[in-house]
């Protein structure tokens, strides 16, 4: 078998995410390593739309560079093998991407001499059964959300945790997040910001009816199951982001803890509150 190394680069469709990945490429190729390059043109998908491509097995590791929604493609173009992963930020600001353009070159070779360690970032396994049968199956890794259309009435929303009955929902929708997921939509929403190393799952409604409804943090072994009432239209399930799946009151959703995390890459001697404070800003900072 060959000792050669074979690095995957995911690429943002980006005039300056390319030209920096043609560089990184070609210096990649000069310390004689094999480079799978893919570049990612983001756009909303049905869920019967997605295809998946395959990925080689036998990746080193993947550096992606965009913003967080390419981090997420590339993340779901791995699906459930076990290869690490960088993201070198371009365009808007994420949490994510954590290696800045101008250090791209250093860390790159800090990761190719094996001089680097990872962290492992749950994510949530969604089933959707309609009459018993299975009509999805995902993995995300930052979070699953059901949400109303534009003209639709407040969605309610039957969850139970292990077969216990919670409550009903009924708000505009509701977010289940990873803790890597809590700076994404359930931020936005009001949730909490959730430690990547917290063994937990947040539930965050958007625009409850009921004021006394607050975002909710359970254990990470819990079983949420979800169901519409009836006469529910127009609402939609979507998974990351990237990709949207029509559901209605004969749907049964099912979200638990996968049994495959993803290897971040860690950056030495950066933290990931210090990360927090830069892009949210606290006390001055700047991104």
């Amino acid at each position: 078998m060959s000792d050669t190394k074979k690095i995957g680069l995911v690429v943002k469709k980006d005039t300056q995410a390319c030209k920096k990945a043609d560089a990184l490429e070609a210096w990649i190729v000069s310390r004689g390593a094999e480079v799978v390059r893919k570049e990612n043109s983001f756009s909303e998908m049905k869920f019967s739309d997605l295809k998946h491509t395959e990925v080689p097995d036998d990746l080193f590791c993947i550096f992606v560079l965009g913003g967080d929604g390419t981090f997420l493609s590339a993340v779901r173009w791995i699906e459930d093998q076990d290869i690490p992963i960088v993201g070198v930020k371009f365009g808007e600001v994420g949490f994510l991407a954590e290696v800045c353009e101008e250090s791209l070159f250093s860390v790159a070779e800090a990761i190719l001499d094996n001089r680097f360690t990872t962290e492992s970032r749950m994510r949530l396994e969604v089933y959707v059964f309609r009459n018993g049968k299975e009509r999805a199956r995902e993995t995300v890794l930052n979070d699953v959300v059901i949400n109303k259309g534009a003209l639709a009435r407040l969605a309610s929303i039957e969850t139970f945790l292990d077969d216990h009955y919670l409550t009903t929902y009924r708000a505009d929708g509701l977010i289940v997040s990873t803790p890597t997921g809590s700076t994404a939509y359930s931020l936005a929403a009001g949730g909490p910001i959730v430690h990547p190393g917290v063994p937990g799952i947040i539930m965050t409604p958007i625009c409850p009816f009921t004021l006394t409804i607050r975002p909710l943090i359970i254990s990470e072994s819990v079983c949420i199951k979800m169901k519409l009432a009836e006469k529910s239209s127009d609402i939609m399930l979507t998974f990351d982001g990237q990709a949207g799946l029509e559901i209605n009151h004969t749907d049964e959703i099912i979200i638990k803890k996968g049994a495959h995390p993803i290897r971040m890459i860690s950056i030495p001697d950066q933290h990931y509150f210090d990360v927090v404070k830069a892009k949210l800003r606290w006390s001055g900072s700047r991104v």
